[in-house]
C-alpha cells in the first residue's frame, strides 16, 4: 500500500486551485499591510517618516532573501511539507510585529515576515506542475489573480483595521488568517515529490549560470525592478502625503488599494495582448504609462482626482509590464522556470525595497516633489534600457539573417 500511494499522481482539482489562489492572496498581503500604517507606527514609536519607512524596506528585503535561499529548495524537498514548516515562521513573525515594544524589534519582525511570506512563489510553479498542459496558462493566471488581489486589497483592509482597532491588531489578525491557511494546506493540498537529485550548492550555482547566459532574463529583471521601485515609492509615501496635504488617515490610504483595482482590471486585457503581439512592443507602451502616471502625480499633490487617475495609470503600467516580463523569461528555458522565476522575483523585490528606502528618505527632505522626480527618473531609465536593448536584438537578428 505505501508503494502504491507513492506512485499516485496528484491532480489540480477545483478545490486545490481555490486553496492555492486564496492562500497566495492572503500570504502576499502580509508584505503590504504595513504601508498604510507607517504614519501610525511613526507616532507610536516617536520616529520620523524615514525610520518608519524602513518597516516596508526590511519586509521587502526579507522577501527577496527568502525567495533567493528558500524557493530553490522546492526542487529538492517536498513542497507541501516545506510550506507547512514555513507557515510556523510566518505566524511567529506576525505576532512579534504586533507585540513589538520598539521600532527595532518591529524592523526585525518585518524582515522575518518578508522571509517567510514567499509561499506564493512555491504555489505558482506548483500550479503549473499539477495542471494539464492544455490549460496550464489559464490555471496559472487564476492563481496570479489571487496574488494581484492580495497586493491591492491588503492596503485597504490594513488601513480600515488600523483606523478602528489600531495598527497592532492588523498583524494579530494576519497571524490568525495564517493559522487557517495552514489547516487548508495540510488537509487539502496534495504533495509534490521533488525531482532534483543534485546538491543545494549546485542548485544555487546554476542561478549564476542562468544570469550569465540569458540576456533577456537580465533585462526583464532590471526592467521589473525599476518599475516595482516606482510602485513601492508611491505606496510607501502616500500615507504621508494624505496626512500632510489632506489631513486624512490610514483608512483613506488603504482605500486607494481599491482604486488600484480598476487599473488591475485592464491587466487581464494586457495579458491577452501579450499572447498576440511582441511582448517587447507591449512593454514599451506599459513603461510609458508608468512615466505618465508620475507626471500626473507631480501635479496632483493637492488633487484627490489627480491622485486617483495616477494610481490607475501606474497600476496598469507596472502590473502589465510584470506580465510582459514573465512572458519573455518563461519562454527562454522551460526546464528551469523555477530558478528563472527566483532570479526575476528576487531582483524585482530588491528594486521594491530600494524604491521604498529612497522615497522615504526623499520625503523627509523634499516631500512629494522628490518622490515624483524619483518615479519619473526610474521609469525613464527602464524605458531607455528597454529601447536600447530592443535595438541590439534587432541588430543581432539582421546579422544572423545576412
Amino acid at each position: 500500500m505505501p508503494a502504491a500511494t507513492k506512485k499516485e499522481t496528484p491532480h489540480l482539482t477545483t478545490t486545490t486551485l481555490w486553496v492555492m489562489t486564496i492562500t497566495t492572496g492572503l500570504v502576499v498581503a502580509n508584505l503590504y499591510y504595513n504601508q498604510p500604517l507607517l504614519v501610525d507606527i511613526s507616532h507610536t514609536f516617536n520616529v520620523n517618516s524615514g525610520k518608519a519607512g524602513q518597516v516596508s524596506v526590511f519586509t521587502q528585503i526579507g522577501y527577496a532573501l527568502g525567495m533567493f535561499f528558500i524557493i530553490p529548495l522546492a526542487d529538492m524537498f517536498k513542497r507541501k511539507k516545506l510550506m507547512l514548516i514555513d507557515f510556523a515562521f510566518v505566524v511567529i513573525s506576525l505576532v512579534l510585529a504586533g507585540a513589538a515594544p520598539n521600532i527595532n524589534i518591529l524592523l526585525i519582525a518585518s524582515f522575518f515576515i518578508g522571509c517567510s511570506s514567499m509561499i506564493p512563489q512555491l504555489l505558482i510553479p506548483m500550479a503549473a506542475h499539477l495542471a494539464n498542459p492544455h490549460e496550464r496558462g489559464k490555471k496559472i493566471a487564476f492563481v496570479m489573480s489571487g496574488l494581484l488581489i492580495g497586493i491591492l486589497l491588503s492596503r485597504t483592509v490594513s488601513g480600515l483595521v488600523a483606523a478602528h482597532f489600531g495598527w497592532r491588531s492588523m498583524f494579530y489578525m494576519a497571524a490568525a488568517l495564517m493559522l487557517i491557511m495552514w489547516a487548508l494546506i495540510y488537509f487539502l493540498l496534495p504533495e509534490v515529490e521533488p525531482e532534483y537529485k543534485g546538491s543545494y550548492k549546485n542548485l544555487m550555482l546554476s542561478l549564476v549560470h542562468l544570469i550569465k547566459e540569458e540576456p533577456r532574463l537580465r533585462l526583464a529583471s532590471l526592467r521589473g525592478a525599476l518599475c516595482f521601485a516606482c510602485f513601492s515609492a508611491f505606496w510607501s509615501t502616500l500615507t504621508f502625503l494624505l496626512k500632510q496635504n489632506f489631513n486624512l488617515g490610514s483608512d483613506v490610504a488603504g482605500l486607494f488599494g481599491l482604486v488600484g483595482a480598476f487599473g488591475a482590471l485592464a491587466v487581464g486585457a494586457m495579458g491577452r495582448l501579450s499572447d498576440k503581439m511582441d511582448p517587447y512592443h507591449l512593454s514599451t507602451f506599459t513603461l510609458v504609462l508608468v512615466i505618465v502616471s508620475f507626471v500626473v502625480f507631480a501635479f496632483s499633490g493637492h488633487s484627490m482626482a489627480g491622485l486617483i487617475i495616477g494610481v490607475v495609470l501606474m497600476d496598469m503600467g507596472v502590473q502589465a509590464t510584470h506580465i510582459s516580463n514573465q512572458a519573455i523569461i518563461f519562454a527562454t528555458r522551460p526546464e528551469a522556470r523555477n530558478r528563472i522565476n527566483t532570479i526575476y522575483m528576487v531582483t524585482y523585490f530588491i528594486g521594491g525595497a530600494l524604491g521604498t528606502f529612497i522615497a522615504t528618505q526623499l520625503w523627509h527632505s523634499y516631500q512629494w516633489n522628490g518622490v515624483c522626480i524619483l518615479g519619473v527618473a526610474l521609469s525613464a531609465i527602464a524605458l531607455i534600457m528597454h529601447l536600447l536593448n530592443r535595438k541590439k536584438i534587432q541588430h543581432k537578428a539582421t546579422t544572423v539573417q545576412s
